[in-house]
């Protein structure tokens, strides 16, 4: 490996959520450390999806972590039967211990999202720590958003094959259809639940609270989305990303036939041959740092 691409030292560790839950992460070490990142990943896929993104941006100078929330991956249990967990917990008890661990008080903290992650943020009780959020794929949720056949898929899944699995299971054996991996049956409850609705979890009855809580979130973000993404083309996106009413925003749509970039869909933004995207958050997140220090 030269100097102008350096090999990447990672280390894995246990994070300890807030409540205790023992979490496997990973740390990417940048060789000549500028700021800090955390990546927070979408439902069902877990951390080594995302490596080749963090050890680019090691190399950029982004000291980055990675983790697996509960329930997934390195942070499962032996069996996800009978497995007690709700939904946001991923939100309020694990991604907000990585961003307590990621927090050295010398660098800045970024964050880059993957669909739930988009949601996670505004979750977070901490999310003032973090100077700026970049998040990919992020969307409602709701079959109306989608194409129609795609409508037609999700509905599918919702109605008859979900039921079906679950109560077999006892949980979603979400790796079965190749989705990514089981997940437990306190998140697809409330995934069912949420899609349901156009704005996704911010018309549960049950959660009031939630949109003065992302009305809160004054840090930058950037939302970018590929024409091609089925499941949060630009319009799902935008349904969601309205509850960041109070933060600067800026919401991108991504071309994917502009001679840089193939197919993109749903998981492509962190394959290796969207490393141009990458680039463009790892630059914002630097231009972002410049400009408060120089505030």
């Amino acid at each position: 490996m030269n100097a102008d691409n350096p090999s990447i030292l990672s280390e894995s560790l246990r994070l300890p959520a807030r409540d205790g839950y023992s979490l496997g992460a990973t740390r990417y070490h940048a060789p000549r450390p500028v700021a800090q990142l955390l990546v927070a990943g979408a439902t069902g896929v877990p951390q080594g999806f995302y490596r080749r993104f963090a050890e680019h941006a090691a190399r950029r100078g982004f000291e980055t972590l990675t983790l697996d929330y509960r329930g997934v991956g390195q942070s499962k249990p032996d069996s996800l039967r009978g497995f007690e967990m709700d939904y946001l917990d991923w939100a309020h008890l694990d991604l907000a211990a990585a961003v307590d661990l990621h927090l050295d008080g010398q660098r800045p903290l970024f964050m880059v999202g993957h669909s739930f992650g988009g949601h996670a943020f505004g979750l977070l009780p901490n999310h003032e720590r973090v100077a700026g959020f970049y998040t990919f794929g992020t969307g409602a949720g709701w079959h109306g958003w989608m194409p129609r056949l795609e409508q037609v898929r999700v509905l599918a899944m919702w109605r008859l094959i979900g039921p079906l699995m679950t109560r077999y299971k006892g949980y979603l054996a979400w790796s079965k259809l190749g989705m990514g991996e089981d997940l437990p049956m306190g998140v697809y409850r409330k995934w069912k639940r949420w899609c349901g609705y156009p704005r996704y979890f911010f018309e549960d009855p049950q959660l009031p609270d939630l949109a003065a809580r992302f009305a809160e979130v004054d840090t930058p973000i950037v939302a970018a989305n590929a024409l091609d993404d089925l499941w949060a083309p630009p319009r799902s996106r935008d349904a969601f990303m309205a509850a960041y009413s109070n933060a600067p925003y800026q919401a991108r749509d991504i071309q994917v036939q502009d001679g840089r970039l193939g197919p993109i869909g749903h998981m492509g933004y962190f394959r290796p041959a969207a490393q141009v995207l990458w680039d463009e958050a790892l630059d914002w997140f630097a231009e972002l740092q410049a400009r408060q220090q120089a505030a």
